[in-house]
């Protein structure tokens, strides 16, 4: 593979992935218009964002399987038609409760984007430089938290929350193009792949029973579901209990991201010495420290302002180590149903991370507390998971492919 198409294929599969983040980060400094422009509360808007996590952890489970039987591009373009169509719609809600709905089947379209491009990674790449092009997703996927959140503060600020939608519509068409024209297709159709109900539910068993796959997706879930908590938790932290505007929210949420992608570029360097196993453990050792000591000191009341952006930044660097990592671990055993584990890595990543932005909603308070309460469960959860599953044989494997149709 020459050097220019090895670039390509790592751009449009990062933006794929990114359209997600895209659709969750951009309309968040439009909280608090949003709920004036629909007559209802910030606590209520959230739950648009909850139910977009819902909407994207479902529809992981049902392309899975349609990548695996009809080829990775038809249901992919399939969920991108139906993302541009429930984002158009998006933009001319009037009620909460329609765009509650409305994000839930956004999502629906958005998440074939995220499964069928992990997919093909591991289609395109193989096992092998696996890791290191998830690490190079980070960069592209980084972007979104970089420039969404302060593009979105600009734009609600001078047109309003509406045209966020406007935006979306228009990146979600451009990646669409993108697709068809840059990306081939990297998994034949598989006719003797089944939809009946009974069969998929034998090969999504198949994926689970690969005690490597299932400990370190738990480990993935568990990690990453800090980071939802902080996207569900920072518009209530930063601009309502730090009194933070719109554009300055925007660039805080920047400079984070900042964490979670320049630093986590390193991890192509850290692949060279060590092995995907050793950076998980180490960075989900760091991750637990900086957040048991976020925690510890919010609940003294230490922490302001600063404190709170650089124990968030710590945070988001060792995720930014242990997510691409984790992520390749998963899905290393699996070449034939690589569709089928890419599916259930989402449900368990969005899943997981649902529960925790639902959890930063319900307790809210007004403070920071939730939010890092949340943040140093699941990444207490997830170093727990990664120490009951480190003695088994299979999960330290890592060549083979030990799933089964």
């Amino acid at each position: 593979m020459t050097k220019g198409r090895y670039f390509t294929y790592v751009l449009v599969l990062g933006l794929l992935t990114a359209i997600g983040p895209f659709s969750i980060d951009m309309y968040l400094p439009g909280f608090e218009d949003i709920a004036a422009g629909l007559g209802t509360t910030t606590a209520m808007v959230t739950l648009s964002l909850s139910s977009y996590f819902v909407g994207i952890s479902i529809g992981q489970l049902l392309y899975g399987p349609l990548l695996d039987r009809f080829g990775r591009k038809k249901p992919l373009y399939a969920g991108l038609a139906l993302y541009i169509v429930a984002t158009f719609v998006c933009m001319q809600a009037k009620d909460i409760h329609t765009l509650i709905v409305l994000r839930f089947i956004q999502a629906l379209g958005s998440c074939a984007a995220q499964v069928a491009a992990m997919a093909m990674v591991r289609d395109i790449f193989g096992e092998k430089d696996s890791a290191r092009v998830y690490s190079l997703l980070l960069l592209v996927l980084g972007a979104s938290p970089m420039c969404a959140p302060t593009a979105g503060g600009y734009i609600v600020t001078l047109w309003g929350w509406r045209i966020v939608f406007l935006v979306l519509l228009i990146v979600g068409v451009l990646i669409t193009v993108l697709t068809i024209f840059f990306l081939p297709e990297s998994y034949a159709a598989d006719k003797q792949f089944s939809l009946k109900p009974l069969p998929i539910l034998r090969n999504f068993l198949s994926v689970l029973r690969v005690r490597r796959f299932l400990v370190y997706v738990l480990v993935e879930a568990f990690a990453f579901a800090g980071l939802f908590a902080y996207v569900s938790g920072s518009p209530t932290v930063f601009m309502g209990y730090f009194h933070l505007d719109k554009r300055t929210y925007g660039w805080v949420f920047a400079f984070l991201s900042v964490a979670f992608i320049v630093l986590s570029q390193l991890n192509g360097l850290l692949l060279r010495r060590f092995r995907s196993e050793q950076i998980v453990r180490v960075a989900l050792l760091g991750q637990v420290v900086v957040a048991l000591l976020f925690f510890a000191g919010n609940l003294a009341a230490w922490w302001g302002l600063g404190y709170t952006i650089f124990f968030l930044f710590l945070f988001l660097t060792f995720l930014g180590f242990a997510y691409p990592n984790a992520t390749a671990l998963c899905m290393a055993p699996f070449s034939r149903n690589a569709g089928t584990a890419s599916a259930l890595l989402g449900f368990f990543q969005l899943g997981v991370g649902t529960l925790a932005s639902v959890a930063v909603s319900v307790f809210s308070n007004g403070t920071s507390m939730p939010m890092v309460a949340v943040i140093a469960v699941s990444s207490v959860g997830a170093m727990i998971i990664l120490a009951a599953g480190q003695g088994s044989r299979a999960t330290r494997l890592s060549g083979s492919d030990l799933s089964t149709r």
